[in-house]
């Protein structure tokens, strides 16, 4: 009798480099669209190159940001559908280097999984890439983590983090908001990437609703109602600061306006936002209604239509006005900077669009 031992290989213990492999092939294609001269490297490398072009700026200073897409994801589980995800992410992270002036440069990605499934790896790359093309920045380098019994079959997280540049000089960090000022929104496609575990609980787990069914009064399944991608803000608001004193601007993540706005505010200024100025989309209608949500409470876990805001002197309203009309953009003056204790002070009320249009 022999006591031969068993030879384990690595596929063994579930993680499989040949799938890694194959969807690598197709990703590297993706991934160099979004490849500008100042990538000193192909995809594969131990470490990314990135040379910096500093011509153009006195005193460059790099801003950065690490965020993930949260519950969204749990979206893509259910629908299938992983090529919008990236663009959350990219977007997302894209807007909270605005806030300070920054562009940005380059993108890297953290993609961890159970059991690694090419197509939907390679789907959710071509949504990253998507979403660096549009904001002009390289995705460059990432992580691909096979990890057997970390995640759950058919599932996986996605994190990105972001490096921008600014010169110092032109970093906007709300210390020239004064009283006064006007607060411009720009409107959202959605939720964006913030508020999923509630409406999640309320389409599923009150509302009864399947993702393919109708969600009622807003004329989109609850698929796509809920997976519609983030916006990028960059390309706009390059043009903006180009064209108009910005003195501060806030994305409108979790927390709402509630929470994020008053993140840039100086010591002994507040925020008046009038709620009868812009036409809430009925989807935030239909989360509310069904989950019996309190106003205030929407207002701190959506963006409840508005998702990024920006501000400026009031002797600027008439050059924005011009900037946003030569841009097609549309726009909510929104609310004014008042002297106060740093918060947000709301007046009027939510103002719904009609749930049959």
């Amino acid at each position: 009798m022999t006591n031969e031992r068993v030879s384990l290989k690595y596929s063994d213990s579930g993680v499989n480099i040949d799938a890694a492999n194959e969807a690598l092939s197709t990703i590297k294609e993706l991934v160099k669209r979004t490849y500008t001269d100042q990538v000193l490297c192909d995809i594969g490398t131990f470490g990314a190159m990135f040379q910096l072009d500093l011509q153009q700026y006195a005193e460059p200073v790099l801003v950065s940001s690490v965020d993930g897409v949260g519950t969204k994801l749990k979206l893509a589980f259910m629908t299938g559908k992983h090529d919008t995800v990236g663009i959350d992410l990219v977007s997302h992270c894209v807007n909270d280097i605005l806030v300070q002036g920054a562009r940005p440069l380059f993108f890297l990605d953290y993609f961890a999984v159970g059991k690694l499934e090419p197509a939907v790896a390679v789907e959710v790359v071509r949504g990253l890439s998507a979403g660096c093309r549009y904001a002009g920045c390289a995705l460059i380098g990432g992580e691909t983590a096979e990890m057997p019994d970390m995640y759950q079959l058919g599932e996986y997280d996605l994190a990105g983090t972001i490096v921008g540049i600014v010169d110092r000089a032109r970093i906007i960090d709300g210390s020239a908001i004064q009283e006064g000022d006007i607060i411009i929104g720009l409107p959202s496609t959605g939720l964006h990437t913030n508020g999923y575990s509630l409406a999640r609980k309320i389409c599923f787990e009150v509302a009864g609703l399947d993702v393919n069914d109708p969600m009622p009064g807003v004329g989109r399944t609850v698929a796509e109602a809920l997976m519609e991608p983030h916006i990028s803000y960059a390309k706009l608001m390059q043009l903006v600061m180009c064209m108009v004193e910005v003195r501060g601007m806030a994305h409108i993540t979790g927390g709402g306006i509630t929470d994020n706005l008053p993140r840039i505010l100086p010591e002994g200024l507040a925020a008046a936002i009038d709620l009868n100025t812009w036409t809430v989309p009925p989807l935030f209608r239909f989360l509310q209604e069904q989950g019996n949500v309190a106003e205030s409470e929407m207002l701190r876990t959506f963006n409840m239509g508005q998702g990024f805001l920006f501000i400026i002197p009031e002797t600027q309203a008439k050059r924005l006005q011009e900037t946003m009309e030569l841009a097609g953009q549309s726009y909510t003056f929104i609310g004014r900077i008042t002297a106060g204790d740093g918060k947000v002070q709301y007046t009027g009320s939510l103002n719904y669009a009609d749930s049959s249009s």
